[in-house]
């Protein structure tokens, strides 16, 4: 029987062999020297991830819907791992509520309309600004994922409610210095929400094709009311 010869270094199973540090492809080559990056990326990349996720769960739940999302979907998308879904935004109500602040971050402006005026004109400024949104397509889709979520699910619901009371209404209400604000500024809401949803959401006629400037005229000294009235 032939003796067998040593391992010299670099070859079989010891120390220093290529399946381990080398460059050689047999198991375990790949996993140490490119191991698949997990959690957290280098400080420089992460700002750049955080908004790609973000990018890609307004995406998802505008697409999909609250509950056809999952956090695995959106970190599919994005090409990450879900583990850093969950590392920026937590659950996929954290998730969804990042997206929607977001989306909805244009109609967070609406209490700048009661400040650049008098209080006797508030109500048309703020219907004009309110279709200043609504009419345009960039920010009207978002808004319409939004809302049927809301619809549908209620989770997305009072995530959506949360959001507008603390960052539309209140503000809103603070501004008016008026007795019963904040009830003020839901009615005013309920006025302009009822209007999104019949004619964008729903799209009832006349009122889905009615020119604006008739919904405007008709609309402005009701907004008006609920703000400003006795």
């Amino acid at each position: 029987m032939n003796a067998r010869p040593p391992a010299g270094p670099g070859t079989g199973s010891g120390p220093g062999t290529g399946s381990r540090s080398g460059t050689g492809s047999g198991p375990g080559t790949e996993t140490n020297t490119t191991p698949r990056r997990r959690g957290r990326p280098p400080r420089t990349e992460s700002a750049d991830t955080r908004d790609r996720i973000l990018t890609t769960a307004r995406d998802e739940f505008s697409e999909r819907g609250y509950e056809k999302t999952s956090v695995r979907g959106i970190a599919k998308a994005a090409g990450v791992d879900p583990a850093l879904v969950h590392h920026y935004f937590g659950t996929k109500e954290q998730v969804f509520e990042a997206a929607i602040t977001q989306s909805f971050a244009p109609a967070i402006e609406a209490p700048k309309a009661i400040e650049d005026g008098p209080l006797d004109g508030v109500g048309e400024r703020l219907i004009r600004f309110f279709f200043g949104i609504w009419e345009n397509p960039a920010t009207r889709t978002p808004l319409l994922a939004i809302v049927r979520s809301a619809v549908t699910n209620e989770t997305a619901a009072a995530v959506f409610r949360r959001i507008v009371a603390t960052q539309v209404l209140r503000r809103i209400a603070d501004r008016l210095d008026l007795p019963d604000a904040e009830l003020r500024a839901e009615l005013a809401a309920a006025q302009l929400v009822g209007t999104a949803m019949l004619r964008y959401v729903i799209k009832v006629e006349p009122l889905a094709s009615a020119d604006p400037e008739q919904i405007i005229a008709r609309l402005a000294p009701v907004v008006q009311g609920h703000l400003t009235g006795p």
